[in-house]
């Protein structure tokens, strides 16, 4: 499996995971699946507020995440289940499905936490952002395994021109 995107994605995210600090920044990838060459290609990035709230944490905390009540934006992220559904409308009117989620990890790794893996979904790629004082120093992407247990996966970056400036074919 590998996730192809371009340089101007991992700038993208670099920025607004410097933006967001000290708090994490996260967003969705949004693009296509090939199962035939097992490549997940990133079409458009979008960019969203943490919402990470202590209703939120309450909430995941009931659940069996007692761990959560005590976490703050600079330890987690949350996605608004409604800027979440928007997107998926919104992709699949483009013929595009979420392919996967990016978010910062301030003065950390870009390594995924056991609060990441609880939540991550198999066929997702997730990128990670290392911010340390204010600058992104590392990028990584990693996805489940059937243990449910995150590998490193590879990324394929391709020329952010390579759709867009091609001359069209003329006929004489």
């Amino acid at each position: 499996m590998a996730l192809i995107l371009t340089q101007e994605h991992i700038e993208r995210m670099q920025a607004h995971a410097a933006q967001a600090y000290p708090h994490e920044g996260c967003g969705l990838l949004v693009g296509t699946f090939a199962p035939e060459t097992e490549e997940k290609s990133l079409v458009k990035l979008v960019l969203l507020e943490n919402a990470w709230a202590a209703d939120v944490a309450a909430a995941l905390a009931e659940r069996g995440q007692p761990q959560a009540a005590a976490m703050t934006k600079a330890r987690r992220y949350w996605i608004d289940p409604q800027e979440l559904l928007a997107t998926q409308r919104q992709a699949r009117e483009d013929g595009l499905s979420i392919i996967g989620v990016y978010h910062s990890h301030p003065n950390a790794e870009a390594v995924p936490s056991e609060c990441d893996r609880e939540l991550a979904w198999s066929t997702y790629s997730y990128i990670i952002v290392s911010i340390r004082n204010g600058i992104a120093v590392d990028l990584q992407n990693w996805q489940l395994d059937n243990n449910h247990q995150f590998q490193p996966e590879p990324m394929k970056i391709a020329p952010a021109s390579a759709a867009r400036d091609r001359m069209p074919l003329l006929s004489s």
